[in-house]
């Protein structure tokens, strides 16, 4: 049997910020927001409505959770909340 696996992977936060992207294991590129990955998908063929960045079926966020885009100290977020 076959495992199944999340066609987006965004991988762990680098050191210098943003977080590298692939598809199906093809790497995309480096994004630093989410607006960012909506635009790496948006080229590789993925529409808006397509992509819900929340769905784990979907995305799969590893090494930091949904929406962080730096290594440790605060986060800044998508949607400008900060968490500490």
């Amino acid at each position: 049997m076959t495992r199944w696996h999340t066609p987006i992977v965004v991988h762990p936060p680098a050191p210098a910020g943003g977080r590298h992207v692939s598809v199906r294991g093809q790497a995309l590129g480096l994004a630093h927001s989410d607006t960012d990955l909506t635009e790496l998908l948006r080229r590789a063929g993925f529409g808006e409505s397509d992509v819900t960045l929340d769905d784990p079926h979907l995305v799969e966020w590893r090494g930091a959770g949904p929406h962080v885009w730096h290594a440790g100290g605060p986060i800044e977020h998508q949607h400008g909340r900060e968490d500490t």
